[in-house]
Formats: structure tokens, sequence, C-alpha cells
């Protein structure tokens, strides 16, 4: 057994992660990938000694340089249970496509755009865990098509949700309600909170799952700034506040859909 290192210089988010795995997916000769995202390490467990690894990984443009390449015994390599990601994975989708549900209702009731934005990042969360539901195990075409339908959709939400809070910039609109914005925000946040904590617990160092932390972790910041946004609704009486945060989730999204059709768009030599 083989145990290559590289250093992926321009590996920085979850979806540069998951665009390798799709371009090394279908090489028999791994048999598994560690992926360090502080450090911008992977690490390639292989049966044998192939260039065509190192060939894939440039191919990206991601900066991949090969650091060195060790033999190890076989039973140094831990794999990881298949199932117990897959049960995890569920029940973490299910929890963020449950908040969409009540954030966007509650939004559209309280004219509050920071919930709907925030509703729409659960939606993109969702599909985010679903590609990784899919990372467990699946064929490469069957992950792109999902990956290229999730960012078309993501997007096409985003832009609308863009061109309603331009529409309330200039319209007279409402103030929103912000006992509804910042009690189910709240809600919101324990709900990520949970999730982060039950993907923590796994102490999983597969890429799908340590991107699934990293989306998460971002959702805890997102929902504590829904909350000062309703809390400065509250002080200064002006829908402002609420559609600025929801600028900012919008835009986060979009940036989301996009790396997500990237990954989908992505090909194989």
């Amino acid at each position: 057994m083989y145990k290559s290192v590289f250093i992926i210089s321009k590996m920085d988010c979850p979806s540069e992660e998951n665009i390798i795995r799709m371009k090394l997916d279908g090489m028999p000769v791994i048999k598994k990938l560690d992926f360090d995202i502080e450090n911008r390490t992977l690490e390639v467990f292989h049966s044998k000694e192939n260039l065509e690894i190192q060939a894939r990984l440039e191919d990206l443009n991601l900066g991949a340089k090969l650091l060195n390449i060790s033999t190890i015994e076989e039973s140094e390599v831990e794999m990881e249970s298949t199932a117990v990601q897959s049960k995890l994975l569920w029940s973490v989708l299910i929890i963020n496509f449950a908040f969409f549900v009540i954030e966007i209702t509650t939004g559209f009731f309280s004219r509050s755009m920071g919930l709907v934005a925030d509703s729409l990042d659960m939606l993109a969360d969702s599909f985010v865990y679903g590609l990784s539901i899919w990372a467990v195990g699946s064929t490469v075409i069957r992950k792109k098509k999902v990956a290229r339908l999730s960012g078309y959709f993501q997007l096409s939400l985003a832009l609308l949700g863009m061109i309603e809070i331009l529409r309330r910039f200039i319209a007279s609109e409402a103030m929103p309600d912000y006992r509804i914005m910042i009690g189910i925000s709240i809600l919101a946040l324990i709900a990520n909170s949970a999730c982060l904590y039950l993907l923590q617990k796994s102490k999983s160092k597969e890429a799908h799952m340590q991107a699934s932390m990293i989306f998460t972790s971002n959702d805890v910041i997102i929902n504590t700034g829904v909350i000062l946004a309703g809390v400065l609704v509250l002080l200064t009486q002006s829908k402002y506040p609420d559609l600025i945060i929801g600028s900012i989730v919008f835009l986060i999204v979009v940036k989301g859909a996009l790396r997500i059709l990237k990954l989908g768009n992505t090909t194989n030599l």
C-alpha cells in the first residue's frame, strides 16, 4: 500500500474538496482520501504506484504538488463506515430541510428578507448534504447531474431574492416583525448547532463529511447575523438592517451555487 501526500494550495472550500473527490472517482487503485482542510493537504492511499493520480490533480489547476510518497501496511488504513456516514448525513439533511420550510414560511409571514434568505441557505445546505450522501456511494455521473441541478436551482432562487430585496429597498414597505425574526433564528441556530455537534462527534476525516461541517459552521454565523438584524430592527425601527442581512446571505447562497456548478461541470481525464 502507498500513501501519497499532496499540497493543494488553492483548496480553501468544501466544493473544491468535492471537485477533487469527483476527479479521482473511478480509480480502483485508490482506497482512501484524507483531507486536511486547515493545512490544505491531501493524503491519497492507493494499492500501487499510479502517475495518473498526480496528473488528474494537476489538471484541476488548484496548485496540486506531490510532497512525498511512502509505503505503508494496509492495516494502517482505517476505513470509515459508510452506513454510519449515511445515517448521520440523512439526519442533518432532514433537520436543514425542515427549517427551510419553517423559515421561508415565517419569513414571508413576518415580511423578513433575512429569514427568507436564511431559509434558502438552509435549502442550499440540504443540497450539500444530499451531495455528500451521494458521495458515500454513487456513480460520478449521477453526482455531477445532481450537483448541476442543485446549483442552478439555488442560483435562480438567490437571484429572485436579490430582485425582491432591491424592490423593498426602493418601495415603501412595512417594517418586518422582529419578534418572529429573532425567535425563529434562535431555533435555527439551535438546530444548526445540533447538526454541527453531530458532525463533529463523528470525528470523520472524509472530505464530504469535513465539507458538511464547514457549511454548518457558516450557518451558525448566518443565524447569528439574522438575530442581530432583528435586534437592530427593534432598536432602529427600520427595515434596512433586515434587508442588508438578507442581501449578504443571498450573496453567500450565490457563491455556494457557483461552487456547486463548478463541481457539477468538472470532467475527469
